[in-house]
């Protein structure tokens, strides 16, 4: 693996706190409902996550996301982030994902900063927010100011390969004060190009979809009997490979 790149794969549930765990990845950003963008995961799932990364030897960093959709949020959403961050960092959690814009599309300095002292002295990072706000370059700006960790990004575009010259121009700005990750599409083929951008880590989420037979009428998402996503071992392993070839 390129020096100093560090893993973190996206998952929703226990086995795959173990997938990352088992190709040694640092961390997971556990979330639920991933094939909505991720929203903030329950208690029992971090319970029993926490408990997984223990074993595997993983960091757990909690996706703090109240709703689908964008991330203008009002007072309510806000008020229930701040207790989930609270939550998450006294649940043993290493790390929070935040993120939340304004109504003009910059980042929300005055949100930011109450979930970032939610978090007390635990990492944060902020989420792929920076990629639709109006000025990712002086979001990131925002974010180095306020102390935060990291920064997930795709460059601004769908997935990172896209937005690989963004990535280049964040990395500069950075100037090593804050970590940036670079996430969204990342497969074995893009790998090695985003790890060369010199970005610290690379996020992905290894995902197949696992789909009821045996008799079980298909249908769609919204009769709640389509199928489901899982993290995948083998998917995570010959990603995780190809950085290390």
């Amino acid at each position: 693996m390129p020096q100093n790149v560090a893993v973190e794969i996206a998952v929703q549930d226990q086995a795959g706190v173990r997938v990352a765990g088992a190709v040694g990845a640092a961390r997971v950003e556990l979330a639920q409902a991933l094939a909505l963008g991720g929203l903030t995961p329950s208690p029992a799932t971090l319970e029993r996550c926490l408990s997984a990364a223990r074993e595997a030897g993983v960091e757990v960093h909690v996706l703090v996301r109240p709703r689908a959709g964008g991330f203008h949020y009002d007072a309510d959403e806000i008020a229930v982030s701040e207790l989930d961050v609270r939550r998450a960092v006294d649940a043993g959690a290493h790390g929070v994902v935040i993120g939340a814009l304004d109504a003009a599309g910059a980042l929300d300095t005055d949100a930011m900063e109450r979930l970032r002292d939610a978090a007390g002295a635990a990492s944060v990072t902020l989420h792929r927010a920076i990629d639709v706000s109006v000025d990712p370059l002086g979001a990131l700006e925002v974010a180095r100011a306020l102390g935060l960790r990291r920064v997930l990004t795709s460059g601004g575009a769908s997935a990172a390969i896209d937005g690989i010259d963004m990535i280049r121009r964040m990395v500069s700005a950075a100037a090593g004060e804050i970590e940036i990750m670079a996430g969204s599409g990342v497969d074995a083929a893009s790998a090695r190009l985003l790890a060369d951008t010199g970005v610290d880590a690379l996020h992905f989420s290894a995902k197949r979809m696992v789909r009821e037979v045996g008799g079980v009428r298909m249908g769609s998402a919204a009769d709640g009997v389509g199928g489901y996503e899982v993290t995948d071992l083998e998917t995570a392993r010959a990603l995780v490979a190809t950085l290390s070839a």
